[in-house]
């Protein structure tokens, strides 16, 4: 018989927000999905595991754990790694895409043994279409790793990103290596759109704005830091449009006011980063179906490199509580920006928002259903521990409803002792399973 029973002490009900004890999840490891999750008597233990034994069902006790569904990080760059190793233009322009995918096969690996059963990558960032037979590898069982959903290239307006030639000003990119796919104007937007998700794209990422003043530096060093819109409010809309009439959703990297302001009309899934978001915007976001990305973990991990990166971080702080405030819990999602800082931490940007002053249960969804959301849609259920949905699961030691510090260790990847992605065991007793 292709079923394992999960006998628990704690489990969070990512709908409920709360934790509910003495539960037994019934899973089915030929179709990787949940049976059942039912309450148990725990005086009746040895004898329900003797029942299940004899009937051919494997028992698994994790009564020393607490219970989630796997967690979701909405934003990673599975072909980066951190900047404090290699700069992202040296990592364009000096790792060949054959390094690159190595590498992301080893980060894919260590993102699902912390935890997280389910990730978006919005970019490759210069390798090209990498993503795509990285997620066939991983669908097929080749490697290990989470869930992976593709944004394949990105798209940004025509010069505006890099990486850039000290030597041909005027090109896109170094050697034929551009960071995302530029384009300008309505018709090439609808052309480069529909050519990604041609080559497999299930998300589109756009840069709604950036810093195309680059090159102005040293001489105007102002400018080359403003972040500016890069595309047009019709261009902005063909990209939504195109997209939308594929099925297919649309991420947007989007810091100052103007650019959230036009994206979020347009009907554009999810707004990345957003330091420049207001009280104003907060009340049009809660009537949209937008999902808010922060990526605190990216501006905190770089807050101390620079005076304009501190500026973001308290500026995005400042936005963050203000969400807080503002109870826009329906439209959070937990999403780093992995990969400019290390593949396997990707629980920093849960322990920020305990930090800042989110609840536990709001922060535990955030990175479970709140992925779910943001990701999928309703294509393939995840994120909650109920009959039906996906079989992935994590169990972890230590208190989750208890101080901040104490959910910050909770969630972190050494407390991460249990990991089952679509009712595979990848970690066990806090060791990697064989597969």
């Amino acid at each position: 018989m292709e079923v394992t029973k999960l006998y628990t002490n704690a489990i969070f009900d990512s709908v409920a927000r709360k934790l509910v004890t003495d539960q037994v999840i019934t899973v089915s490891t030929k179709y990787g999905i949940i049976l059942d999750v039912k309450p148990y008597n725990i005086v009746l233990f040895s004898h329900l595991t003797k029942e299940d034994e004899a009937q051919g069902i494997k028992v698994l006790d994790l009564r020393d754990l607490t219970i989630l569904p796997g967690f979701v990080d909405v934003h990673v760059h599975m072909f980066l790694h951190a900047y404090n190793e290699v700069s992202w233009t040296n990592q364009n322009t000096q790792e060949n895409v054959i390094e690159r995918t190595i590498r992301a096969t080893v980060a894919a690996k260590k993102t699902l043994l912390s935890g997280f059963t389910t990730v978006r990558d919005l970019g490759t960032e210069g390798a090209g279409d990498a993503d795509i037979s990285l997620r066939k590898c991983i669908s097929e069982g080749i490697i290990p790793g989470p869930r992976y959903f593709t944004a394949n290239r990105a798209i940004v307006s025509t010069g505006a990103y890099g990486p850039k030639s000290n030597v041909h000003l005027n090109q896109e990119g170094v050697e034929g290596i551009t960071g995302a796919e530029a384009a300008s104007g309505p018709q090439a937007c609808v052309e480069v759109v529909r050519r990604q998700i041609g080559a497999g794209a299930d998300w589109i990422k756009l840069y709604a704005d950036y810093r195309p003043l680059g090159r102005q530096a040293p001489a105007f060093p102002g400018r080359a830091t403003l972040n500016l819109p890069l595309f047009s409010r019709e261009e902005m809309a063909v990209i939504i449009d195109t997209a939308h009439a594929y099925g297919v959703r649309v991420a947007a990297h989007a810091s100052n006011y103007a650019s959230i302001a036009t994206l979020l009309p347009l009907g554009v899934d999810s707004v990345e980063h957003g330091y420049g978001i207001y009280l104003t915007l907060f009340r049009v976001l809660r009537n949209s179906t937008t999902t808010w990305v922060p990526t605190l973990s990216v501006m905190y991990t770089h807050s101390e490199t620079d005076n304009i990166s501190r500026q973001r971080w308290r500026t995005l702080v400042r936005a963050f509580q203000a969400a807080l405030r503002e109870g826009l819990d329906e439209h959070i999602a937990c999403g780093g920006d992995t990969g400019p800082f290390p593949h396997g931490d990707n629980a920093l940007e849960m322990q920020l928002m305990r930090r800042l002053g989110a609840s536990w249960e709001k922060v535990l969804q955030w990175g479970t259903l709140g992925g779910y959301r943001c990701i999928a849609g309703g294509k393939i259920p995840f994120g909650v521990l109920r009959p039906g949905w996906a079989a992935d699961i994590v169990g972890v030691r230590g208190v989750l409803n208890g101080s901040v510090e104490e959910f910050e260790k909770a969630v972190s990847k050494e407390s991460v002792s249990f990991v089952m992605k679509a009712g595979v065991v990848y970690k066990t007793e806090g060791k990697v399973a064989v597969v």
